[in-house]
């Protein structure tokens, strides 16, 4: 793909997941393509219908998040930095705002989706190991927890805000959350189920 057919294409998965996540699944394909600069027909070449271009999006943005980790863990000795970075990362791919979107409308079993999905779980579940293992990370912290509170921070605000002061409040609240799974010997247990990968699993099964 040469350069300029690259960033076309790049723009459009970056756009489509932002208008996904305004609209849901049956935001405007022509919509996707004017604000990203190019003709529906553009669209078009490249993706060749909307579940295409759906499919594309989360794949991109499940790749993403495995990056995130990878990098995350390669960047940051420090296992519960390592943490912060990947959450920050992924708070900006926007993967967990768009995945709850389309998650009616896409076969998040289809094969490459499966894999992906599987393969960051598992690098979230290994940074959650090396963070415990240092024991300054509250030892009732589960994969649920972080996963269930991303879904939370990328939901925008309600009312009138800015999208620069919604994506710098989305930083801000990450930070505090952050700082609240540090171990800490005063702090009361934490109330709820505790779920693991397995329990999300299953509730989504259930659903």
């Amino acid at each position: 793909m040469r350069a300029d057919a690259r960033r076309n294409y790049e723009r459009l998965l970056e756009v489509a997941r932002d208008v996904f996540v305004e609209q849901g699944p049956s935001a405007s394909l022509e919509e996707i393509a004017r604000r990203a600069e190019v003709g529906i027909a553009t669209l078009y070449r490249r993706f060749t219908d909307r579940d295409t271009l759906m499919h594309a999006v989360v794949l991109t943005a499940l790749n993403g998040t495995i990056a995130a980790a990878e990098r995350a863990r390669q960047d940051n000795p420090d296992p519960l930095d390592a943490l912060a970075a990947y959450v920050h990362t992924v708070l900006d791919l926007r993967t967990s705002a768009v995945i709850p979107t389309l998650l009616t409308v896409l076969d998040l079993n289809e094969p490459r989706l499966k894999a992906a999905r599987a393969t960051s779980a598992r690098l979230v579940e290994e940074l959650l190991a090396e963070a415990h293992k240092t024991g300054r990370l509250r030892k009732d912290v589960t994969f649920g927890d972080i996963g269930l509170l991303l879904t939370r921070l990328s939901q925008p605000l309600p009312g009138p805000i800015p999208a620069e002061t919604q994506h710098a409040l989305t930083h801000r609240h990450a930070t505090l959350f952050l700082a609240g799974l540090r171990a800490d010997p005063t702090a009361p247990p934490l109330g709820g189920p505790a779920l693991e990968l397995d329990d999300l699993q299953q509730l989504q099964q259930d659903t």
